[in-house]
């Protein structure tokens, strides 16, 4: 009974605030004032409505408060910089041609950036759905002809007139669904912010991608690095183990030494098999990103091993909120809350009467002598005397919904305010991958550097056992112990150099940097581009160039003061 009463005052404020234009209408129900009078009258009363419209019923989105940090909590180390920087392409601090190749490839080729770009079209065709609603939702053309014979055994057919004829229609129908409540308004808000999360889930993926491929390109650099110290460390071990057979067959030592020696060896050469492995599943992970299937990517990486790609010692940030918050994932957050938001408004607009104006205008004739003409043929059908016409407003109001409705916009509002505590998380993880990868830049070149004086003094310390033991002043086993340091030591400093520039690559991922790429470029390629338009008519969606500037969310629904022209 309250949503009665609440929209019978809707109703009224309506009404007064329409008073003076229906005055002005006149409308007359003399049977002489004409048969487009009235028909007149309603189509100026839902222009009128279509128009002014009423209240757009739902919330308003606003992005709620978010925590974020005044500062970074390294701010303080020599090595961070602050200042405002632009991220667009990080991957030029490495000065490496070959990455900056990499990187473009991926761009063009990769498959899982397609696809992202394919949902933004997906997003798209679904707006101008909804955008079509604001329109008359149903219409169609209607012809046909019939041949009527009624049986004259049939009941209540004495001086029934004709009973046979043939009729003949065309006619336009049309129904229309006045956009009262803001129902309509409210979905292709929603549509429109799906779209632009849409667009943020793309710059996401490009800055994962472009991420993966760096980190990747590195990671095979530090298999080839390490390979490569395994093999010197074996040819170490080779002559150690030559030492030891000459000075057993002249009785110097014992056996246990050249078996000690062999076991070195053969425990340094059977590290290579695993790293050669790690190698190739490396290449072919980038293989996978280039968009390309598995192969051999000598002919972009080079014949010779790749060495570690040095990263610059320091890093320039700029302010935590602006940073985090600009990062395509916190953005998508953002709107796909705010796209639940106008969703609770086409919910709520349920609880309210629908008012649909219908129509039907068209022509019809019969060669039944019983019409006012005495009968008419095809040739009659479009003369002004065979038209007719039905139309009229009527209202739809599902009182009785037993608290569907009410309990879908429940739903609708639960999902919102899950959305609102998802987009709060998501920028405190954003806080938490910026600090992380921050902390792991800034120490693994400090692990780097004491590792690099280990890696010193354990070549110091081989050198000087194997003159020791040359001499006869130690046995073989400070030589096996050293040179056991050496190959981890080694092997150790090799990975901590190449997580310095591992972890810059993913910092400059945790600061959203890189989607800047794709401003001013097509979001499909044109492989693909060709095979849609080939299949379909894709009309103004392609390519892709009406697509909103920024990734802010739209406007609400109650500001709009004109709909969107459909997409046909």
């Amino acid at each position: 009974m309250d949503t009665v009463c609440r929209i019978n005052r809707n109703l009224s404020g309506i009404c007064s605030r329409r008073e003076r234009a229906c005055t002005r209408l006149r409308l007359s129900s003399r049977p002489g004032s004409g048969r487009f009078r009235n028909f007149t009258a309603v189509v100026l009363i839902a222009s009128i409505l279509a128009a002014g419209g009423c209240a757009t019923v739902g919330p308003n989105f606003s992005p709620p408060p978010a925590s974020v940090a005044e500062g970074w909590i390294d701010h303080g180390d020599p090595k961070v910089k602050t200042a405002q920087v632009d991220y667009a392409e990080w991957w030029k601090v490495f000065n490496d041609p070959v990455l900056d190749s990499l990187i473009d490839t991926a761009y063009r080729q990769n498959l899982t950036l397609q696809a992202a770009g394919l949902r933004i079209i997906e997003a798209r065709a679904q707006l101008g759905i909804a955008l079509g609603n604001q329109f008359p939702q149903q219409q169609q053309v209607q012809a046909g002809y019939s041949y009527n014979e009624t049986s004259r055994n049939a009941p209540n057919t004495a001086g029934a007139g004709d009973l046979h004829y043939q009729l003949y229609n065309y006619s336009f129908d049309a129904s229309w669904e006045l956009d009262f409540w803001g129902r309509f308004k409210r979905a292709i808000e929603s549509a429109d912010a799906a779209l632009i999360a849409s667009m943020a889930d793309y710059d996401d993926v490009l800055i994962t991608l472009l991420a993966d491929v760096a980190s990747t390109y590195v990671l095979i650099c530090i298999f080839d690095e390490r390979i490569e110290v395994a093999r010197e460390n074996v040819e170490l071990q080779k002559q150690s183990l030559g030492l030891t057979e000459v000075l057993f067959r002249n009785g110097a030592v014992t056996e246990l030494d050249v078996q000690q020696a062999r076991s070195l060896l053969y425990d340094t050469q059977a590290q290579i098999p695993q790293l050669e492995i790690g190698l190739r599943q490396a290449r072919n992970a980038l293989s996978i990103l280039l968009g390309v299937p598995p192969q051999d990517l000598t002919p972009m990486l080079g014949e010779n091993f790749r060495k570690i790609p040095a990263a610059p010692e320091e890093v320039t940030l700029g302010i935590p909120a602006e940073l985090i918050m600009r990062r395509p994932d916190v953005r998508a957050a953002e709107l796909q809350a705010a796209a639940q938001c106008a969703r609770i408004g086409v919910a709520r607009a349920d609880l309210f009467p629908s008012i649909i104006l219908t129509g039907s205008f068209g022509f019809l004739s019969s060669d039944s002598s019983l019409t006012r003409t005495g009968g008419s043929s095809f040739g009659d059908l479009f003369d002004w005397k065979s038209f007719t016409m039905t139309t009229g407003p009527s209202i739809q109001w599902p009182i009785l919904n037993y608290g569907r409705i009410k309990n879908n916009v429940r739903l609708q509002d639960a999902r919102f305010q899950e959305l609102l505590v998802n987009y709060q998380n998501t920028v405190l993880l954003a806080a938490q991958e910026v600090e992380d990868a921050l902390i792991a830049f800034l120490r693994s070149q400090d692990q780097a550097a004491f590792l690099l004086e280990s890696v010193k003094a354990a070549k110091r310390a081989v050198d000087l056992s194997f003159i020791q033991y040359r001499e006869g002043a130690v046995d073989y086993t400070r030589v096996l112990n050293t040179q056991q340091a050496l190959v981890q030591q080694q092997d150790r400093l090799t990975q901590s150099r190449g997580a310095v520039p591992t972890n810059l690559i993913a910092l400059y991922k945790a600061l959203g940097g890189g989607w800047q790429i794709r401003v001013g470029r097509e979001y499909l390629s044109e492989e693909n581009l060709q095979a849609m338009r080939k299949r379909t008519d894709w009309g103004r969606l392609l390519p892709a160039t009406d697509l909103p500037r920024t990734l802010d969310p739209p406007p609400p629904a109650d500001v709009r003061s004109l709909p969107k022209r459909p997409d046909w």
